[in-house]
């Protein structure tokens, strides 16, 4: 099931995601699809609210580019909540959501992760480094935040209008 990723400034993007509480074949088929769609897009994560579906659930493959499919790694997140965080990093960060951008954010290095699997199971993790990135990333999509919010001011809101022009012309 191929799904559309939203894109800046969709309002969508904006709003808070609701925790999952039906752990079914409905939430299986959404997840395949996202992942799916991860693939097909070339990302490493993707979030629900990025394919218009306001539910708290994830998909990520770090290994997701890689040529040979055999080493692809899928992960999924539901109703993810960061318990703990240490450490800083700053990486170059880009989004399906906001196709030719990237910017250097800050981060925690590290974090504790609690979450269930898509059959409703607790899962307790300790990530580093991209994967903590990458979850941090993306549970900020399910809080309706974006990466470019991390910007200064100024910056942001002349990158907000640069997506806005690029969204009306494409």
């Amino acid at each position: 099931m191929m799904l559309q990723v939203l894109r800046f400034p969709n309002p969508l993007l904006r709003q808070k995601s609701k925790p999952v509480t039906t752990f079914d074949d409905d939430l299986q088929r959404l997840a395949a699809g996202m992942l799916e769609t991860m693939y097909r897009e070339g990302g490493i994560g993707l979030a629900a609210p990025q394919v218009g579906q306001l539910k708290q659930l994830i998909v990520v493959d770090l290994h997701a580019g890689d040529e040979d499919q055999a080493t692809r790694s899928p992960r999924f997140y539901v109703n993810p909540v960061i318990r703990d965080r240490s450490g800083e990093t700053m990486t170059n960060e880009g989004c399906l959501s906001v196709p030719d951008f990237t910017a250097d954010v800050t981060r925690a290095q590290s974090i504790k992760l609690e979450y269930q699997s898509t059959s409703g199971d607790t899962v307790r993790e300790d990530l580093h480094g991209l994967a903590a990135v990458c979850l941090q990333h993306e549970i900020d999509h399910l809080r309706g935040k974006l990466f470019i919010d991390y910007l200064p001011p100024l910056k942001r809101q002349m990158v907000k209008q640069r997506l806005v022009k690029q969204a009306r012309t494409a």
